[in-house]
C-alpha cells in the first residue's frame, strides 16, 4: 500500500516552532519577517545598482549595518526604514492589515 506523504505546514511550525501566540514561535515569526525586510532592502539596492556601501552613506550608517539588516541579523526602525526606502527612490505606505479568514 503507497504511503501518503502529505503534512500540514501548520503543524509543521507548530513542532519545530510552537503553538501559535507562543514566545518561541513569536520570535521565530521575527527572525523569518526580518530575513524576509532584508531580502526586499537587498533587492531594491542591486535594482538600484548600488553598492551596501553606497546605501550606508545615502543614510548615514555604515557598511556592517547595511548587511545586518540584509541578511535579517538586524531590522530596522521604521524610521531607518524609510530612510532607507528613500535613499532607493521608493516610497512606503502603511496598510491596515484586514483578516483573510471570515469568523
Amino acid at each position: 500500500m503507497k504511503k501518503n506523504n502529505i503534512f500540514s505546514v501548520d503543524d509543521q511550525l507548530d513542532a519545530y516552532f510552537g503553538k501559535e501566540g507562543t514566545a518561541s514561535r513569536k520570535a521565530a515569526e521575527e527572525r523569518a519577517n526580518a530575513f524576509f525586510t532584508g531580502q526586499i532592502i537587498e533587492e531594491a539596492r542591486k535594482n538600484a545598482n548600488l553598492t551596501q556601501e553606497e546605501l550606508a552613506r545615502r543614510i548615514g550608517t555604515n557598511k556592517s549595518y547595511i548587511s545586518r539588516v540584509e541578511t535579517g541579523r538586524t531590522e530596522p526602525k521604521i524610521s531607518t526604514f524609510y530612510r532607507i526606502a528613500e535613499a532607493l527612490g521608493l516610497h512606503v505606505q502603511l496598510v491596515a492589515a484586514t483578516s483573510l479568514v471570515e469568523s
